[in-house]
């Protein structure tokens, strides 16, 4: 069994607009620093055991969430390509308003959340969640039994494994809360996922409410 504790990201000011930030490099606002510090401030005396990864996605919001953990831990995160956000295409950068009058036809059906259909130019849930299952594959094996990751990456990576602990399709919406700068906490075993807990963010009480994508 290998432990995984997986964090999304502070807060940016996409996320409080509500547009698709996908793969594009968005930094934390204010908010979102001081989740990350008060992620950290919570998190120091939970140093990784000798052996342990700490990784983030390569994504600035991820890293910069990471950074307070990584200096009270005194150790820099590895970054991975694989641990980024979905892709969204061409419409990164955009809320759905202006989705909806570019794409009228279109995003009805991008509402039923459809496991094979992206965004135009994106990324399919399906490939998404291929390529996330082989990043936590890959961390867990490296890790090895009794070993433990600890993960910084984004709201949509949570949904792939959340989907993949509790046996539920790709196609659909979202059926957990995943708020910003939350831990999640899963186990890796024999290639199959559990969920320990999910959605702690009692480290920001008394800071800006977590906003839901």
């Amino acid at each position: 069994m290998t432990e995984l504790v997986v964090i999304r990201h502070g807060e940016t000011d996409w996320n409080r607009q509500q547009r698709f930030q996908g793969q594009i490099d968005v930094p934390l606002n204010p908010t979102g620093h001081a989740q990350a510090q008060a992620l950290a401030a919570r998190r120091a005396a939970e140093a990784a055991l000798q052996g342990d990864l700490f990784v983030s996605s390569d994504l600035q919001r991820a890293r910069q969430t990471a950074a307070p953990l990584g200096t009270a831990w005194a150790r820099e995160p590895q970054l991975s390509e694989l641990l980024r956000e979905q892709a969204f295409g061409e419409w990164e950068g955009l809320d759905g308003p202006t989705i909806r009058e570019r794409w009228p036809e279109f995003w009805p059906r991008w509402l039923e959340h459809r496991a094979d259909e992206s965004a135009p130019g994106g990324e399919t849930p399906r490939q998404f969640h291929a390529r996330v299952l082989q990043a936590v594959r890959e961390l867990a094996e490296a890790a090895g039994p009794g070993g433990r990751v600890v993960i910084v990456t984004h709201g949509g990576v949570l949904d792939m494994l959340w989907r993949t602990a509790h046996g539920l399709p790709l196609d659909g919406l979202r059926r957990c809360d995943i708020p910003n700068a939350g831990v999640n906490r899963l186990r890796w075993h024999s290639g199959t996922l559990h969920v320990d807990s999910w959605a702690d963010a009692s480290h920001l009480e008394g800071l800006a409410p977590p906003l839901r994508p």
